[in-house]
């Protein structure tokens, strides 16, 4: 077992994929606020990396996770269309704290631990349903951690949150 006290990023984290038996790979790196800065670091890391999006509805009573392959580029007027929501903005910061408890540049998947009412639905690219692996911070974007696709579909199952795969590109 992991000194999860060492770590970087969200004790939280830890000790939900600990308390799930989840293994993962631990990779510290400098302050990586956007994936271009992120994938300088993954260069060795088998692993599909991920962009994560925080989106707000134009009323701001939806909020939408939307996860994709860092090196693909998302058609949010397409995202748009789909959920038939109006425009989608990105949410404010007080808004990812709120729902997420992260701040800019640590977006993550990770933050679903804190959204204890289910508000954040997560939009998954289809694509990553083939990944092994795939990788996101740990809700600060100063390490990357990987786990396997079925530990990830195993969390997103313990945190309830809904989710679907859609085609995003």
């Amino acid at each position: 077992m992991v000194d999860i006290t060492k770590l970087n990023g969200d004790p939280a984290v830890y000790q939900t994929l600990n308390k799930l038996n989840i293994p993962f790979d631990y990779y510290q790196h400098p302050p990586a606020p956007t994936v271009e800065e992120a994938s300088k670091y993954w260069v060795d890391i088998e692993a599909a990396h991920c962009k994560n999006l925080f989106f707000r509805n134009h009323k701001g009573n939806r909020h939408y996770l939307v996860v994709f392959h860092y090196l693909q580029n998302l058609k949010i007027r397409d995202l748009e269309l789909r959920l038939k929501q109006g425009k989608l903005t990105f949410a404010s910061p007080q808004r990812m704290m709120k729902y997420l408890g992260i701040e800019p540049g640590s977006v993550s998947p990770f933050g679903l631990i804190h959204d204890k009412d289910h508000h954040v639905h997560l939009f998954i690219d289809h694509h990553l349903q083939q990944a092994e692996r795939i990788s996101f911070h740990p809700n600060l974007n100063t390490a990357s951690l990987v786990i396997s696709m079925d530990n990830f579909m195993k969390y997103l199952k313990y945190v309830g949150n809904s989710y679907e795969f859609l085609e995003l590109y």
